[in-house]
């Protein structure tokens, strides 16, 4: 990956975040609002419960291995680019 594809790689992971982000916004105003059952209202909680797992601890890992190994693809690059000279 080059640096001008970083753009793309940016971009995916906002996208990813807002998704996320307005889905546990639609769930929560969704449980809130509508005169569903308790059975209904504990999946509503439960599903929102799980997306909300997903945003606040797997999101920033996978940003992070992401950044890491686009770094360590340079590095290596640079590299073997000066061996071949």
């Amino acid at each position: 990956m080059e640096v001008g594809g970083l753009y793309t790689f940016v971009l995916l992971l906002v996208l990813v975040g807002m998704i996320l982000g307005v889905g546990i916004l639609v769930l929560d105003k969704f449980a809130a609002s509508t005169g569903v059952t308790a059975t209904a209202a504990a999946s509503l909680n439960d599903t929102r419960d799980a997306i909300a797992e997903i945003s606040t601890s797997w999101l920033p890992l996978i940003v992070i291995v992401g950044v890491l190994s686009i770094i360590l693809t340079l590095v290596i690059r640079s590299f073997a680019g000066a061996g071949g000279r």
